[in-house]
């Protein structure tokens, strides 16, 4: 994953107030807040992020997409109406499953990549692969983004999975049901400037040991899209 080049700056920082606008939504998550402050969420929060995840796809990915604001309250009843988070994607240019992602929060800036949800078959081929020769490489691949400072993350099990004994040697590799890695850029001066953009393309760019791991022996679903549709559910 080679850094976009780019012949004009798209991306010049976020908004004065963006990450006031997620303290504040914080203290006050209703209609009425969206209401009265939509104009500066559109203006120091999805524009920006909007032009700089165009400008990582003018290496020739897919198109963008946006996340939006709202919840889906049918599935969040005791929560407010909008998201603490604004986030959105670049897919890679290839054929990986790993996708760029960003999201700008009261946090700072997230960015993160490698595989965020897992269909049946691939958790199947993760797993294979984890107990496997292939083991070491992915301790070596992690431990690799550990020291360039980045997160390991994803959904994990609170034990091991059926039938892998719990002093397995890579126990630890097979409790994931997911696996992403990320890097945050706190709240600060630099969030209004082009440091984002470096600051994610860098991330993404140290992330690789993973998600070529990942690529290599995960590989996209083969599932049609209604049998997908259960992943993540195997225990």
């Amino acid at each position: 994953m080679s850094e976009p080049a780019t012949t004009a700056a798209r991306f010049s920082g976020f908004g004065p107030a963006a990450t006031d606008w997620f303290v504040a939504l914080a203290n006050d998550n209703s209609r009425a807040y969206w209401a009265a402050t939509k104009d500066v969420w559109q203006r120091d929060v999805r524009a920006p992020l909007e032009a700089l995840l165009e400008e990582v796809a003018a290496d020739g990915a897919e198109r963008p997409k946006l996340f939006r604001p709202h919840r889906d309250l049918r599935f969040a009843r005791d929560a407010g109406p909008l998201k603490s988070a604004t986030g959105g994607y670049v897919p890679n240019a290839d054929d990986s499953p790993a996708v760029r992602y960003v999201e700008l929060s009261a946090r700072g800036l997230m960015a993160a990549t490698g595989y965020h949800r897992l269909a049946s078959d691939q958790l199947e081929r993760y797993r294979d692969a984890a107990a496997g020769p292939a083991a070491p490489d992915l301790v070596a691949a992690l431990d690799a983004v550990r020291a360039a400072g980045l997160e390991v993350g994803g959904d994990v099990l609170k034990g091991t999975p059926r039938g892998v004994p719990r002093d397995h040697p890579h126990a630890a590799l097979l409790r994931h049901k997911s696996l992403t890695v990320a890097a945050w850029l706190p709240p600060g001066d630099a969030l209004e400037t082009r440091t984002p953009f470096t600051f994610a393309v860098r991330t993404w760019m140290a992330a690789e040991p993973v998600v070529a791991w990942l690529d290599r022996h995960v590989g996209a679903s083969r599932l049609d899209p209604d049998e997908a549709r259960g992943r993540g559910r195997r225990r």
